[in-house]
């Protein structure tokens, strides 16, 4: 028997392959249904099903591709209602796998069709759990993503992921294998760990919603408590994964067509679209075409694209590095965004040669900050979230976090100069990109963020708690 799992970071997202005497199984797969395949050619294996623990909200699951492409049965939980052919299990229903056996545990409460799946291994031992969005590593699902469509509100789903959590999961052996779905970073959990794998013993001793002599009550509270809304593409992700979507060879085929300079300035006019730049930061401070969006490849990439421009049917034109172009398109179809037109040929640099004009961003170090900071008109606007705001800012700093950046677009200065930080560099670069979008331009970025700032003499304040 075999076990892998397969973690990609921008996305915090684990999908799992089972192998067992020629006989393979995937769990959340992701668009790009390659590995995957090629995975079990190396086992001479075939791919017998594709589980699926929920619809996911935060990405668009490769399930229907990999149907399309094995002939694997896609398997979902009770209550699910896709609009493509699937097995709909009951609960507890035994799926054979070669020479081990996987099991349906119906767990709802993050959504009402989530489901765990139980591996029960050659010598009919439970070994592990893939608990989708149910069971995190110290947390669980948030319980507020299925209200509109099963009307019901977030305390009625929290009340019934408690009963999921302690009827079907917590009884399990401690030694069992926890496989998550998402790990630190992902919007669907509150406060992940680091790690991805654990064993249910340890989550049962650290997991505050596993707390033995916890109340129904108690766990409704504080898994409802503090939740940030969800970003505005989850639920176009989830209208995908239910109702299936265009093959991902067809959008690449639509989103690799090379444009000249000219050719993507007239579609870029003629269409509406988005042109996003996907380099790093630091390339597009010194140049890029104006009024285009900077979301680079380099950091939390997808989610920042589902948070930000939200419509996943706005149409994209892309700016890359040479030789990104395939890797960008995967990973904006990973979210939804399928409607790449095609992207600029030879990148920034033939823009910049074709005599286009073109924008920067005016940028200074935190040291040359640190020497205009005691000007008493001097405005900065931090951009970081507001846990990490509370951390610890520079006094009579502003905080303006990106993800609800459209929200504070009255609160910078419309004449005097202003300063923008984030973290490390990135996400204020978007925020930049996204002012200058909106025609304002009297906005400074400091580079490095607060990881520079802090190696200055510049005054900052200590941590402090959040008035909620």
């Amino acid at each position: 028997m075999k076990v892998e799992q397969i973690y990609t970071g921008c996305l915090a997202q684990g999908a799992y392959y089972i192998e067992s005497n020629g006989e393979a199984a995937i769990i959340d797969p992701l668009r790009e249904v390659l590995p995957y395949l090629q995975r079990a050619k190396n086992d001479n294996a075939t791919i017998k099903y594709i589980f699926e623990t929920h619809f996911h909200a935060d990405f668009v699951s490769g399930h229907v591709t990999l149907a399309k492409e094995t002939g694997a049965s896609i398997i979902y939980g009770p209550n699910a209602n896709p609009s493509f052919e699937a097995i709909i299990a009951e609960d507890k229903q035994e799926f054979p796998l070669g020479n081990c056996t996987i099991i349906a545990l119906h767990t709802p409460g993050h959504t009402l069709e989530s489901t765990t799946y139980l591996l029960r291994d050659e010598q009919g031992k439970d070994h592990a759990i893939f608990s989708g969005d149910t069971l995190f590593l110290g947390d669980v699902g948030r319980p507020d993503l299925a209200q509109k469509s099963a009307d019901m509100t977030q305390e009625d789903l929290a009340s019934i992921l408690y009963d999921s959590l302690r009827t079907q999961i917590m009884p399990l052996s401690n030694d069992i294998i926890v496989y998550p779905a998402h790990g630190a970073g992902s919007a669907c959990g509150k406060n992940m760990m680091k790690e991805t794998i654990d064993t249910l013993g340890n989550q049962k001793k650290i997991n505050y919603a596993l707390r033995a002599n916890m109340t129904r009550e108690e766990f409704i509270k504080e898994v409802t408590d503090g939740l940030l809304p969800p970003p505005s593409y989850f639920p176009l992700n989830v209208k995908m994964n239910k109702e299936g979507y265009e093959d991902i060879d067809t959008v690449l085929e639509r989103g690799k067509r090379p444009l000249s300079p000219d050719e993507f300035e007239d579609l870029a006019n003629k269409s509406g679209a988005i042109i996003l730049d996907v380099r790093n930061q630091s390339e597009y401070i010194k140049g890029h075409i104006p009024r285009s969006i900077f979301i680079g490849l380099g950091g939390d990439f997808a989610p920042w694209v589902g948070a930000l421009i939200a419509d996943v049917q706005h149409p994209i034109l892309l700016v890359t590095p040479e030789g990104k172009e395939e890797e960008s398109i995967i990973r904006l179809s990973r979210v939804g965004f399928d409607k790449t037109l095609g992207y600029l040929k030879g990148g920034f640099p033939a823009w910049k040669k074709a005599t286009k004009e073109y924008d920067i961003i005016d940028s200074i170090t935190a040291l040359d900050l640190q020497k205009i900071i005691t000007d008493s008109e001097v405005q900065v606007f931090d951009v970081r979230k507001e846990s990490e705001f509370l951390s610890g800012h520079i006094n009579n700093a502003k905080n303006t976090p990106l993800d609800a950046i459209n929200d504070h677009l009255t609160k910078y200065p419309e004449n005097n100069s202003f300063y923008v930080h984030c973290a490390g560099g990135y996400r204020s670069v978007i925020a930049a990109s996204i002012l200058k979008s909106r025609g304002i331009h009297n906005l400074v970025n400091v580079e490095g963020g607060i990881g520079a700032i802090k190696k200055t003499s510049i005054k900052m304040t200590g941590a402090t708690c959040s008035q909620k």
